[in-house]
């Protein structure tokens, strides 16, 4: 299927236009802080008082190579960089008219040609910023380990226009691999093929349809059978929130408390979004559903959502975590550990879903919507694994966006008043603050501080917004 590469990604929300980045480029190239010898670029942008970042983009097909007389610029299939070759290079300049990306420029220092070479596969420039506005992106080893194995998902879904669950079957099961037994209940999942119609299914492994209610009593009969027989199959779930949180909470909690061994994943789109759009108990507070409309009286949901991951630690699953396919190393790194403690017993994945068409957002926003849910610290991602003890931050945020940038994307949530926006915040820095006391970060607070804290929850949550 060829190959990924690294690539350097710029946030141009973040810089301030310190010029770190181009100190750090010339003193790797030069051994001096002289701008003159940056191979990279920032340029105002006028409209938003920011700065864009001007790099080499390292093109699949670079035009810059294409249209060089003299050869001096080539791609290196190894390391994905286009290379410059000084011995070759006749200083023409074409290769700066040709680059759409403004990417190579000429160096009349120098008297030649630069561009990006990537400092050796460890950018400078990424390591110099300050503010985290440059990022060096590593997904294309996902692809380069597993992008060969088999798609196990076939075609032929009925999924609605830009539903996250394919994302997440395909990549689950292309990860944990055929050896494998899949329970889909009721719900998005189950609905869009995965048990099949007219004698075919959408799934090149084992799959079934078990109840909302019994999910993971089903899969654990299951593996126990093989057990018996001496196979070691692994046993997965999909799940939506309604088969998990909610009608479901019954056998999953009950095969987490006997250490049963399965990987549970819930696929938390907050509803029931295959059979009108309903509530559920992970449904945040204030968001639209057919259930809880929004009028002259009511305003949304009234109630907080039930926090299932911390109920999961309780359990002391052998492994907790939740997860956004917007980030994609982090969901793979998860699905490692998942697959590794399903040996023991229970590993319990959340996954945040954002759904388009029950949420009211265009399905090309479905990546941003992810992105920023985790930026706001809406959804944050952690893992806990029972051996240690205590919750670990997996992709921390340290300067969170204020939840509006991330309501603001939601058609759900359009109607929301201020106050409802701040209860919001308070709830999610609330949150925060009592994962961090899973962490060891803030040991002075104690488990009775949390019990207080969640109660302090319960009660900002108003019964009925006039």
């Amino acid at each position: 299927m060829g190959k990924g590469y690294h690539t350097i990604v710029s946030h141009p929300e973040k810089c301030d236009g310190c010029k770190k980045c181009l100190e750090a480029c010339s003193e790797f190239h030069t051994g001096a802080q002289d701008l003159v010898h940056s191979r990279i670029q920032l340029v105002p942008d006028n409209e938003t008082a920011g700065f864009e970042l001007v790099l080499c983009h390292q093109c699949g097909e670079p035009r810059c190579a294409m249209n060089c007389p003299a050869a001096a610029l080539s791609k290196d299939e190894e390391t994905g960089v286009v290379k410059w070759d000084e011995n070759k290079c006749v200083g023409c300049q074409l290769c700066t008219l040709t680059c759409p990306y403004a990417g190579i420029t000429f160096n009349p220092a120098a008297d030649q040609v630069m561009k990006c070479d990537f400092c050796e596969g460890d950018p400078a420039c990424v390591k110099a910023c300050p503010r985290d506005a440059l990022e060096l992106k590593t997904g294309a080893a996902i692809f380069n380990s597993w992008g060969d194995l088999e798609d196990l998902f076939v075609p032929g879904m009925s999924a609605c226009l830009g539903c996250n669950s394919e994302l997440l079957i395909r990549h689950t099961l292309r990860r944990v691999g055929p050896n494998t037994v899949v329970a889909t209940p009721p719900g998005c999942i189950a609905g869009v093929g995965s048990v099949g119609y007219n004698g075919r299914t959408c799934t090149k492994v084992p799959v079934f349809h078990p109840l909302l209610t019994n999910t993971a009593s089903m899969l654990a009969g299951a593996r126990r059978y093989y057990n018996r027989i001496g196979r070691d199959v692994t046993m997965l779930a999909f799940a939506g929130d309604g088969g998990a949180a909610d009608v479901g909470f019954q056998s999953l909690s009950g095969a987490a408390e006997r250490g049963e061994q399965m990987i549970y994943i819930c696929v938390d789109n907050e509803g029931y979004m295959n059979t009108g759009v309903q509530r559920s108990g992970t449904t945040p507070y204030g968001a639209w559903t057919s259930t809880t409309p929004v009028g002259t009286v009511l305003r949304g949901k009234t109630r907080d959502a039930k926090p299932l991951p911390l109920l999961m630690v309780m359990h002391h699953c052998e492994y907790v975590a939740t997860a956004s396919l917007a980030f994609m190393e982090d969901y793979y790194a998860k699905l490692d550990k998942a697959v590794k403690y399903s040996k023991r017993g229970m590993a319990y994945i959340h996954v945040f879903s954002p759904c388009p068409t029950g949420w009211r957002f265009s399905p090309s926003n479905l990546i941003e919507v992810s992105r920023k849910a985790v930026q706001t610290n809406m959804v944050p991602l952690w893992e806990y694994i029972n051996d240690e003890g205590q919750i670990r931050f997996t992709h921390p945020v340290d300067d969170p966006l204020p939840v509006d940038a991330y309501l603001s994307l939601a058609g759900k949530y359009r109607h929301l008043s201020e106050e409802q926006i701040a209860h919001i915040q308070r709830t999610v820095n609330n949150q925060m603050k009592i994962l961090k006391s899973f962490t060891g970060e803030r040991p002075e607070i104690t488990a009775a501080e949390v019990a207080a804290k969640l109660s302090d929850m319960k009660k900002q949550s108003p019964a009925v917004d006039a």
